[in-house]
């Protein structure tokens, strides 16, 4: 294992700022990641909120293992929080609806270049109430 991850979002505030005139939340995800949760929320009979809130989780996990990762191999990390890809961290699910991390060329690169080519990310997303949760695993090796 070379880093750990862990997010927990409140539905309810994370719907709030979806819903804000002007707010960008929207932005901070992928047109694909936005499709999956409608059509998720659609199939549920629930609100878009709450699968956008577990991915929102997703990648605040990602971004945790990864930081864990280079610091306890003393490497810079290679974004700072004004410009982290949020959009290019994508948590997406299969066809049978296991969640995963897809990175645009750009992070998987530099997730190559600081950790190895053969790293493994590990997802796992729930949501209960009013809290949606994740956690990242990142390893080393092959799946």
């Amino acid at each position: 294992m070379l880093g750990l991850g862990h997010d927990v979002v409140d539905v309810a505030a994370f719907a709030a700022q979806l819903g804000e005139p002007g707010g960008g939340t929207r932005r901070l995800f992928s047109p694909r990641e936005l499709r999956q949760a409608a059509v998720r929320a659609q199939a549920k009979h629930d609100g878009e909120a709450v699968h956008l809130a577990a991915k929102w989780a997703g990648k605040e996990a990602v971004l945790k293992a990864w930081c864990e990762a280079l610091a306890a191999a003393s490497l810079p990390f290679p974004y700072t929080v004004d410009d982290f890809p949020w959009p290019q961290i994508e948590i997406l699910d299969d066809s049978r609806g296991v969640p995963h991390v897809a990175l645009a060329p750009d992070p998987q690169r530099r997730l190559s270049d600081s950790l190895g080519p053969a790293t493994v990310w590990h997802l796992s997303l729930s949501h209960d109430g009013p809290i949606a949760s994740a956690v990242a695993v990142l390893t080393a090796g092959s799946a």
